[in-house]
């Protein structure tokens, strides 16, 4: 791997992307970096700690942190450590993009904005989900309202899901991002390895094959991950709370769990670019999101 490059006149610096859950800030980390890092769902609070995704455009290296959401009805070691890690985002950041869905019955969140209020970085709101909206006169009024109330460096109109004006932020971001030398390498896309990606996209699966509330309560953990030119061999283990989740996670002659291996193979032999062989077990680990130990294991503490 190279050595991270640029000159005097290349920028550099964190970008924070924050916002209210299903806002789609995976959806647009997504996007802008090209690939998929991220874990995306329709449930909130999916993301549970800061995921780093990195784009270097011409003399520019912007590096997104796709924040955890936060909550004040359950208080856990991960809610604390998830909260814990939104924070460290806010200061670490040179800019900050305030992601607002415009189809929302409110567009703004006063406790995200009292939050940015500590935070001395420059702030771009991007609209997101602009193609939902047939009356544009809607969008130019959002737009007008969130300019007199919080008057951010700059609002930009967007789609993550169908790519459309990031080039537009990209263009409003890179200018808030200090003069220096790129941070990483810029063939880089992200700091989470694949054994990190792989786990959350089978944690991804949990949230879209299991019932409403039951993914909140699992955890993926990869035991073994042995990469090779021919096949790429996985052993991970999903913990749950109670005896109870287990027989779900596992299903009826074990037909659930294999469709959530069968689906998330699919998308980690897309990661690694060749054959998977994915082992998954299911694991009864009561409070694990409590367990300081556990959660030191599964790099959210």
């Amino acid at each position: 791997m190279s050595e991270p490059s640029g000159t005097n006149s290349t920028r550099s610096g964190f970008v924070a992307i924050v916002g209210r859950p299903n806002a789609g800030k995976s959806t647009l980390l997504n996007a802008l970096v090209g690939q998929k890092i991220s874990i995306t769902s329709r449930r909130p609070q999916t993301t549970r700690q800061n995921i780093a995704g990195i784009l270097t455009k011409g003399e520019a290296q912007l590096v997104f942190l796709d924040t955890p959401g936060f909550q004040t009805q359950y208080h856990t070691g991960l809610t604390k450590a998830m909260d814990r890690g939104f924070r460290n985002a806010l200061s670490e950041a040179n800019a900050v993009l305030w992601l607002i869905d415009v189809t929302a019955r409110e567009h703004a969140d006063p406790q995200i904005h009292a939050r940015l209020a500590d935070s001395a970085a420059p702030v771009v709101i991007a609209l997101n989900k602009i193609d939902k909206i047939s009356n544009k006169n809607q969008i130019l009024t959002t737009i007008q309202a969130l300019d007199v109330a919080y008057h951010p460096a700059a609002i930009v109109p967007i789609s993550a899901q169908n790519r459309l004006q990031l080039d537009t932020l990209l263009q409003a971001l890179m200018p808030l991002l200090p003069q220096r030398e790129f941070l990483y390498p810029a063939e880089d896309v992200t700091t989470s390895s694949v054994r990190a990606i792989s786990a959350e996209l089978i944690r991804e699966k949990l949230f879209r094959l299991l019932g409403q509330e039951l993914p909140y309560s699992t955890a993926v953990e990869i035991e073994t991950f042995e990469e090779k030119p021919a096949l790429t061999r996985i052993r991970a283990v999903i913990l749950v709370d109670k005896p109870g989740q287990k027989a779900i996670v596992i299903g009826k002659g074990g037909v659930k769990l294999k469709e959530i291996g069968s689906a998330a193979r699919a998308d980690i032999e897309k990661l690694v670019g060749g054959k998977v062989f994915l082992e998954l077990w299911v694991k009864v680990k009561q409070s694990w999101a409590d367990d300081r130990r556990t959660l030191d294991r599964l790099g959210l503490s």
